[in-house]
């Protein structure tokens, strides 16, 4: 509640306890609530100046605390964290509801509205946003019609609270404890180092293996033991639906219903139908359109590069097995292991390989360097930056001219108060303040990279190098942004666009003139040979259809759920594999469950929208084109896409902003060169 004197103003989290959160949210909402008033009695007649303009900077501790508050249980939560987000959350839904089913307030939007002011693009968007923003959340409805809203709206907040409450309580629950080496045949050195780590910090001796991504996808890509991999798949992919506390099934059902209920009540036939207004697919139509046309093109190769594991499965697995079978039952925990056998045979290549040229300091530089390279910008590490874990790191970012840009945490390894998965948010984000001045933005990517031994640094896969420049490119798009209105500005665009900016730096990961700036051998020094880049390059294609099929069931899953016109009653398992049936390249025999753990269609924004990754593999493919066409760091194309997609946040509609980046619309050709599906 009291002004932060530290450098940009950034958190000073030293000086937060957990006792100041609720009295700061308190004062914030008392606060949030008397410019609202101020603005509802204005004697003057709504102008653009005394009502939109005025709302645009309501609220301000308010929004400090939440930005606090929600990246911390992201990131670094605890027990007294979460139990006060509970108590909170249904004062925060009650207060934001106060506001956008203010009838009083939304009149003097509306009126504004109708009059038609002249105004500035970014002005005229800001306000045409807010008008509908008010009405999708059902200002206009009878005042039983918003209760009932309101009662929605606190229960999917804590609906999804306790969603996600209770996959990070089962995923750091759960861990395998081996104390015979002979068991862990087949896995790199590096692993068992971080195993052996895994079990040292636990008071164990052996090897500990858990569901964090650096433990449990090497053991399902290089574990020998079959029945190690099976338990560690089986645990994975059971979580949160096996009953007592943390069982999520219930909250699954109630979470659907809830949302297609809260879009029913705003005249909308289902919950898609609602969101998919501020999307670039536009309806449920196109979408289904988009998924089959991808469908179509990947299924076939998709086949073919599964038979190919299921050939290299059967003359390996029975040779090891030494059994009369006539052939090796591939299962899904084999899948990945025998994939990456044929990736040896066919390639000679294999993560493992590249991780020793992965040093984190060297792979921070290469990143860093390329965003130099493409815009001149520069990172500089600034350890008086209060940070809220010892990993994080604090970095001050520089325009080319010497300005200051942003600041930005990187938060890089797992650990039990942390969700898994990788992601990049704000503390606050870019704007200008009443005074017109320009506030830039502090913005945090957080992932679950493989961290440090005692032997080693932290060496990462091509994969988690990959995943380091998806949350820059988020970064980028926030840290570039150049807007007036906070709601307009950086990633709050529409959601099948706002991967755009990360899945294009993921292109990168694969260019040898990029690797040849950071890949140099931990120990050696020597850079990593260019017939190791050669094979790298040779070999992305592989897997590359059964990863979109993949990808796809999740869309069809997403949308089979939230297109629902009527109460879902159905029970999950089944509902689920018959939902995504037609992505399927294997009979769905276990009873596994994806939905109970499936956070970004519960919890996230991804809600009818998951389909967007693949939308945005569409326009990455096709805007890194341009790139391959003029030079990957030719600085002319990289100022047009920091001027055209990265600094204008949502203040033009997204097909506009790439047109102008592009000089056409978006192609698909691109995306299906890349996957190696056209030649």
């Amino acid at each position: 509640m009291q002004p932060w004197n530290t450098l940009h103003g950034t958190v000073p989290f030293s000086s937060i306890r957990l006792e100041h959160f609720k009295p700061a949210f308190e004062a914030g909402m008392a606060e949030e609530d008397r410019e609202i008033e101020a603005i509802i009695n204005n004697p003057e007649p709504p102008t653009f100046d005394n009502t939109l303009e005025a709302m645009a900077h309501t609220g301000q501790l308010l929004g400090r605390a939440s930005a606090v508050m929600g990246n911390l249980l992201s990131a670094e939560t605890s027990d007294g964290l979460e139990s006060l987000a509970q108590e909170l959350i249904p004062a925060l839904t009650e207060h934001q509801n106060r506001i956008s089913l203010n009838t009083k307030l939304f009149e003097r939007i509306k009126k504004v509205y109708e009059d038609r002011p002249k105004l500035e693009p970014e002005q005229q968007t800001y306000l045409e946003k807010t008008y509908e923003a008010f009405l999708r959340r059902g200002v206009g409805l009878p005042e039983d019609k918003k209760e009932q809203l309101k009662q929605l709206s606190l229960q999917l907040s804590m609906s999804g609270l306790q969603f996600s409450q209770n996959v990070l309580k089962e995923t750091n629950a759960y861990s395998v404890h081996i104390t015979d080496e002979t068991e862990l045949g087949g896995l790199p050195e590096h692993q068992k180092e971080l195993a052996k780590q895994a079990a040292q910090e636990r008071n164990l001796t052996g090897w500990v293996f858990t569901l964090d991504a650096p433990s449990y996808r090497p053991v399902m890509t290089y574990a020998d033991n079959r029945e190690l991999r099976k338990k560690l798949y089986l645990a994975y992919n059971k979580l949160c639906m096996q009953g007592g506390e943390t069982d999520n099934r219930g909250l699954v059902s109630n979470i659907v219903n809830l949302k297609r209920e809260y879009a029913q009540i705003l005249g909308y036939k289902s919950y898609a139908d609602l969101a998919l207004v501020q999307r670039m697919a536009e309806n449920k139509q196109t979408v289904s359109r988009f998924i089959n046309r991808l469908l179509k093109a990947y299924r076939r190769p998709a086949r073919r590069e599964l038979q190919e594991i299921k050939d290299i499965a059967n003359e390996i697995g029975l040779a090891e097995k030494q059994t009369g079978h006539k052939n090796f039952h591939l299962k899904p925990w084999d899948t990945a292991y025998f994939a990456h056998k044929l990736q040896l045979r066919k390639y000679n290549i294999d993560a493992e390989m590249l991780r020793p040229y992965f040093e984190i300091k060297q792979v921070i530089k290469g990143v860093f360097g390329l965003a130099t390279r493409l815009y001149g910008i520069t990172f500089r590490e600034n350890r008086s930056i209060q940070v809220y874990h010892k990993d994080v790191k604090a970095y001050e970012v520089f325009d080319k001219d010497g300005t200051y840009l942003a600041v930005l945490y990187a938060d890089f390894y797992p650990r039990a108060t942390k969700k898994s998965g990788a992601w990049m948010t704000t503390f606050t984000d870019q704007h200008l303040d009443k005074q017109g001045n320009d506030i830039r933005p502090h913005v945090s990517i957080t992932m679950n990279l493989t961290k440090p031994t005692k032997e080693k640094p932290a060496l990462l896969t091509l994969g988690e190098v990959t995943t380091f420049l998806h949350e820059f490119g988020h970064a980028l798009h926030a840290i570039f942004s150049k807007c007036r209105y906070e709601a307009l500005s950086g990633t709050n665009v529409y959601w099948d666009f706002v991967e755009l900016p990360s899945q294009f730096m993921e292109n990168f990961a694969t260019e040898k003139a990029f690797l040849r700036t950071f890949a140099f051998h931990f120990e050696t020094g020597e850079p990593i040979p260019d017939e190791l880049i050669d094979r790298v390059v040779k070999s992305r294609t592989m897997g590359a259809a059964m990863a979109c099929m993949r990808q796809l069931s999740f869309c069809l899953l997403d949308m089979a759920y939230y297109t629902l016109e009527t109460p879902f009653d159905e029970d999950i398992i089944r509902f689920e594999k018959k939902a995504w049936r037609r992505a399927m390249l294997t009979p769905q025999k276990l009873k596994t469950c994806m939905s109970t753990q499936f956070q970004h269609i519960m919890t996230g924004g991804y809600a009818a929208g998951y389909y967007c990754y693949k939308w945005a593999e569409v326009l990455d493919a096709d805007a890194f084109s341009l790139f391959q066409e003029t030079g990957i760091f030719n600085q002319t194309t990289a100022r047009r896409f920091r001027n055209e997609i990265l600094s204008k946040g949502d203040t033009e509609h997204p097909k506009i902003l790439y047109k102008n980046y592009r000089g056409r619309d978006p192609e698909i050709k691109a995306l299906l060169r890349r996957d190696g599906i056209l030649s």
